[in-house]
């Protein structure tokens, strides 16, 4: 396994580095990395809904949208990201222990009673410290992570717009009320100690990027991870838009039709999922609004949003 060393906060070259190492790596690949203040947002989500703007503009807070999907989180220089990348093999199914079980072991270690918990948290005496992701991208898999360490929580609560549904599936009032820093439990531990005892636990030949390689992000932060196109998106008016809310995450459908015929169709959401969902917007468009029809471009739904059924996604549709 290649460890790389990043001492670079800049979150958009860290989220570009991700890419470019799924490019161009064919060794798996550990690293660990800090941001400067910032929103880091699912890639099916919508960003707008998000963030809170006027915050975050005013704090200087970034916003960049990462390969991977479910939802946003926010990063400072208090808190770790970790990044595992490797083959993809014969999985079909996204497999968040795998990759949470090392770290978890690493803090255990040091005595943080940590554990994996729900469907991509760890959390610690039942309060989260870390959400993780998944994507395949280019036949292999990356799991990236957080590791709230000393965040600042009043940014945190003020940068992130958090869905009331999700809240109360949470049973939950707040963002302060459900996270915890994991120096309630490390008080003798700053955070650079935690990332080079991390980065030791996973093996002790940690490396910094070459210089092609720096020039190689670089070039990709600027060309895609720094845009507003693929932050924010392009605006498009839909004539229908439905959300729900499934035990697999939020869905939000948006959707325009002619004469009972799908003509474009969006979703985004915090979910997860194998495949990129745009595949699946373009396989909707031309289907008739019947169930027979929706039925037939939707028996892969759990490719797409990890753990949708069908009859899920039927359901959000006006027929």
């Amino acid at each position: 396994m290649k460890i790389y060393k990043n001492e670079i906060t800049d979150p958009y070259f860290n989220l570009a580095s991700e890419q470019y190492l799924l490019d161009t790596e064919e060794d798996d690949v550990f690293m660990l990395w800090r941001n400067r203040p910032s929103v880091i947002i699912g890639r099916n989500q919508n960003a707008y809904a998000e963030i809170n703007r006027g915050f975050v503009t005013d704090n200087d807070i970034a916003v960049v949208r990462r390969l991977t999907g479910g939802g946003a989180v926010f990063h400072d220089l208090g808190n770790i990201n970790f990044t595992f990348i490797t083959k993809k093999g014969g999985a079909d199914a996204l497999d968040f222990a795998r990759f949470c079980q090392p770290v978890i072991d690493a803090l255990r270690a040091l005595g943080v009673p940590a554990e994996l918990s729900g469907r991509n948290d760890m959390t610690a005496d039942g309060r989260k410290f870390s959400g993780n992701a998944q994507c395949v991208y280019n036949g292999r898999v990356m799991h990236h992570g957080t590791l709230l360490f000393d965040a600042d929580m009043n940014s945190m609560a003020g940068a992130l717009n958090v869905d009331p549904e999700k809240m109360k599936s949470k049973g939950v009032k707040s963002v302060r009320a459900r996270v915890c820093n994991l120096r309630e439990f490390l008080p003798d531990t700053d955070v650079v100690s935690l990332k080079t005892y991390l980065e030791n636990s996973m093996g002790e030949n940690a490396a910094p990027f070459s210089e092609d390689q720096i020039n190689g992000i670089n070039k990709l932060k600027a060309e895609k991870y720094e845009t507003w196109e693929w932050n924010y998106g392009k605006s498009k008016e839909f004539a229908k838009t439905v959300k729900k809310r499934f035990p697999y995450g939020t869905v939000e459908i948006s959707y325009t039709s002619d004469h009972g015929v799908l003509t474009d169709v969006m979703i985004r959401g915090d979910y997860f999922g194998v495949l990129p969902t745009d595949e699946l917007e373009r396989s909707l468009c031309g289907a008739r609004l019947e169930r027979s029809d929706l039925s037939e471009k939707l028996a892969d739904a759990g490719k797409y949003i990890s753990g949708a059924e069908p009859y899920d996604l039927i359901t959000m549709f006006e027929m």
